[in-house]
């Protein structure tokens, strides 16, 4: 696996939505009340079992860093408003959260500044447990003013329910968009592909290789273009002049032949599962 970082600065806004992409949005709907990470701290919760993902977002801090910096230096926001979205449950956004604060706040010193408020939305489906990253702000609070005492401006913390494939927030009323690992979840499987064979294009497995239909990879492929496509034109409407987004992406090199293995076998006992199931009940 690799990881693809982007940082995006905006300087004007588009328009340029299809109809079929805002109907594509809308029949995701469904997913929205039913996906999200385990809740909980438990064992198979999404809070312990998310070490890869903070790999990530450590390795993306220097980007984090030069983003925040350039965004400070050219709006000096007297509250400084972030939204970290597909945020899920557990320690990590926190991470992201401190690591921004700190950031600004050794920029505003090297500016003989005073540090600026804070306001953190915190953004994912609307069945995703909020309350296991409320619960630890008590302590994040604490630790926070523990090391950085009355020295930082009031951060507020808050919840935005929903799909980032929409619109989330007002006109011109964001500084700054987090994404880590997050965009590869399509807001839905494309129309063309069905199970049974009943659509334009059948399904075959679980997971894209150099042996999957072109029907299939196309069709991946397009959902994917306009769930980004909606994705930016939401966070570009959002966004103030000069605002600012990091998104991390999960990537793949072409020498990944043991990942797709793995994938692929597990592709196959799913497959015999689905056919017992099927045996058992016909």
């Amino acid at each position: 696996m690799m990881s693809t970082l982007i940082s995006w600065g905006s300087t004007e806004r588009t328009n340029c939505i299809t109809t079929k992409e805002r109907e594509d949005m809308e029949v995701g709907m469904s997913s929205q009340n039913t996906l999200h990470m385990n809740s909980g701290v438990g064992d198979k919760s999404y809070a312990h079992n998310s070490f890869f993902q903070k790999k990530a977002i450590i390795k993306a801090k220097p980007i984090l860093e030069e983003s925040i910096t350039r965004l400070y230096y050219n709006i000096l926001p007297k509250c400084l408003k972030v939204a970290d979205l597909g945020c899920s449950s557990g320690p990590n956004t926190l991470e992201v959260i401190y690591n921004i604060i700190n950031i600004v706040y050794n920029t505003s010193s090297n500016l003989n500044l005073s540090s600026p408020d804070f306001q953190f939305y915190l953004n994912d489906l609307f069945e995703s447990d909020f309350n296991t990253i409320f619960k630890s702000l008590p302590q994040f609070y604490k630790t926070l003013e523990g090391k950085k005492g009355n020295k930082i401006g009031p951060c507020f913390i808050n919840a935005t329910p929903g799909t980032f494939y929409k619109r989330l927030f007002p006109t011109s009323s964001m500084h700054f968009f987090h994404c880590s690992y997050s965009l590869h979840w399509l807001s839905q499987s494309p129309e063309e592909l069905t199970i049974d064979g009943g659509g334009t294009v059948e399904r075959d497995g679980i997971y894209l290789t150099s042996t999957s239909p072109i029907g299939m990879q196309k069709a991946y492929l397009g959902q994917f273009q306009r769930n980004l496509k909606a994705f930016l034109k939401s966070r570009s409407e959002e966004l103030v002049t000069g605002g600012e987004m990091v998104l991390t992406f999960i990537g793949r090199q072409n020498n990944t032949s043991e990942i797709r293995a793995t994938w692929n076998l597990l592709g196959l006992a799913l497959n015999e599962m689905l056919l017992e199931y099927h045996t058992k009940i016909s």
